[in-house]
């Protein structure tokens, strides 16, 4: 098996968030229950819930399987998936987490969310933009994305021609030319014939 050209696993900071969003439902809890304190009550339970569907949220996020980048195929968990199969890719709004839209070669789709700082977000993105070379990028073909020219544009171009001489060395050049044809010196014999011949 291949070792991944990049691994992208969750940040320590979304561990961290799901930590403060922990205890401030906890907090949030404890206040709740304190009957001393009936004019906070019903606050300090929907802070509770606030803080208890963020620390949820985050906690799926944390639990998303990692992402591997390899020369042939793009794993995510123990799925791999060919570089060729992908046919389409979207970026959605959210950069950080990253959440990318996948479009597969059987029609399926695929949302791919990584939860990762805003410099692991745009490495793992442009990865995925690079080596899907048979996918339209934001409905845009691979190589008009990147700013390459399609292989047909560059076999038509003619070869660079350079110029040699000043246009008015050209141009006398072409007089001598000329004049040496219409005198006869200059025939379809090579010199080594006309040595001969004398």
């Amino acid at each position: 098996m291949s070792s991944p050209v990049a691994r992208y696993r969750p940040s320590r900071r979304y561990f961290l968030l799901a930590l403060v969003s922990v205890l401030g439902a906890a907090f949030s809890v404890w206040m709740g229950l304190d009957w001393s304190l009936q004019s906070w009550t019903v606050v300090s339970w929907i802070a509770a819930a606030g803080f208890g569907l963020t620390a949820a949220s985050i906690i799926l996020l944390i639990a998303r399987p990692s992402i591997e980048i390899h020369e042939t195929h793009l794993q995510i968990g123990r799925r791999e998936i060919s570089w060729n199969e992908i046919q389409r890719l979207d970026q959605t709004g959210w950069t950080a987490p990253l959440a990318v839209q996948i479009i597969l070669e059987a029609g399926e789709r695929l949302l791919l969310i990584y939860p990762g700082d805003l410099d692991s977000s745009t490495s793992l993105l442009r990865h995925l933009r690079r080596y899907s070379r048979q996918a339209l990028i934001e409905g845009i073909p691979y190589r008009q994305f990147w700013g390459e020219a399609p292989t047909t544009a560059l076999k038509q171009l003619p070869p660079p021609r350079y110029p040699v001489l000043r246009p008015e060395d050209e141009e006398e050049v072409e007089r001598m030319f000329q004049r040496l044809k219409a005198a006869g010196r200059i025939d379809e014999h090579a010199p080594d014939e006309k040595i001969g011949e004398k």
